[in-house]
């Protein structure tokens, strides 16, 4: 499903180079569901920033379901990330004059769906997360785990190869936090494949596999037993 090999991100900072990723190389199968871990500046978040095409790495390769990523061009990862590819944010990005069913019928639109289309796949998305009774409901209208939800339905409706979660419970208390990471649970029961950033080892346990990084490498990587 993905296979990174040496990969790397340099920022230049006036006359200085910011290594903020140095060489990583791992791999995911499909259907993992992988946590990625590690202190601020240990460069997870840029990691995640490049498996989900969001950035383009300095040196290194890149491959998502065989396609070699790493040197397309903006176009061409725009439509990778339409297709392969489901996010989760912390901050959950939702459109806050929008009903949950519009919010998760967003990325359809880029798909040319016709407007029943959308909605209908928007619809089993929302019953999918446990949400089919707050379909015309607004963001300001639910609680943080319900618009958690909601972001994951979306992540979830253009059927992507794999979904990263940047800290997906990050904004939320505990009892919510947990009740997200069984929808989680769920969807890797389903055969999703998964990839997590978390600083929050009780969350990173409910991944099969744990990756952490350290100054800008893959310090640790190994399968939860």
């Amino acid at each position: 499903m993905i296979k990174i090999q040496g990969l790397r991100k340099t920022y230049q900072m006036g006359s200085t180079a910011v290594h903020a990723l140095k060489d990583a190389s791992f791999q995911v199968t499909e259907g993992e569901f992988v946590a990625i871990m590690g202190s601020s500046g240990s460069g997870k978040s840029t990691l995640l920033n490049l498996l989900g095409c969001l950035d383009t790495p300095s040196d290194g390769s890149y491959h998502l379901r065989g396609k070699e990523v790493s040197c397309m061009g903006d176009d061409s990862l725009a439509e990778i990330r339409n297709q392969d590819i489901g996010f989760v944010f912390q901050t959950f990005n939702l459109l806050s004059r929008k009903t949950a069913l519009d919010n998760v019928a967003l990325p359809l639109i880029y798909a040319r769906m016709t407007r029943p289309e959308r909605e209908r796949k928007a619809r089993a998305m929302l019953e999918k997360v446990g949400l089919g009774d707050r379909i015309d409901h607004r963001p300001n209208e639910m609680s943080g785990g319900q618009r958690q939800r909601v972001a994951i339905a979306r992540a979830l409706v253009n059927d992507p190869a794999i979904i990263l979660a940047d800290e997906p419970t990050g904004n939320l208390d505990s009892v919510t936090s947990a009740e997200i990471m069984d929808v989680f649970t769920d969807l890797h029961k389903a055969g999703h494949t998964i990839v997590m950033v978390t600083h929050e080892s009780d969350i990173a346990a409910y991944a099969h596999r744990t990756i952490v990084m350290k100054d800008g490498v893959v310090f640790k990587d190994e399968l939860h037993v």
